[in-house]
């Protein structure tokens, strides 16, 4: 989760130097998703939502403004982000499953079928 605050324009700038660390330094594929904060400082903002949405979208991330003083959108960051990356999680171990299908229901010409269980 990478969190900038929107009243603050330099926060906003800075997200391309978190992004470098973040491809320098965790795994290949992690996760990332893109929160604008204190979106309850309407009168103090000087990063608009669309400038985050914008910047979000370009590295293939979500994006959700927030408030922490207020609650808005917190836990719904917290869901969002956690069922994104379980949803990955399951994508990957579904894939090598498909590429490393074997048919064994025949074997040397007997039909695996119809041999019995053992009790």
């Amino acid at each position: 989760m990478i969190v900038y605050d929107i009243t603050d324009l330099e926060s906003f700038n800075n997200l391309s130097v978190w992004m470098q660390e973040i491809e320098k330094h965790a795994s290949k594929g992690v996760y990332k998703i893109l929160v604008g904060n204190k979106c309850d400082q309407e009168e103090k903002r000087q990063v608009t939502y669309d400038m985050g949405k914008e910047f979000a979208d370009t590295h293939g991330m979500k994006f959700m403004e927030t408030s922490a003083k207020s609650s808005f959108n917190v836990g719904e960051s917290f869901v969002s982000m956690t069922n994104d990356i379980l949803k990955q999680q399951q994508e990957r171990e579904i894939k090598p499953k498909e590429q490393s299908k074997i048919d064994i229901s025949k074997s040397n010409g007997k039909d695996l079928n119809k041999l019995k269980c053992c009790k």
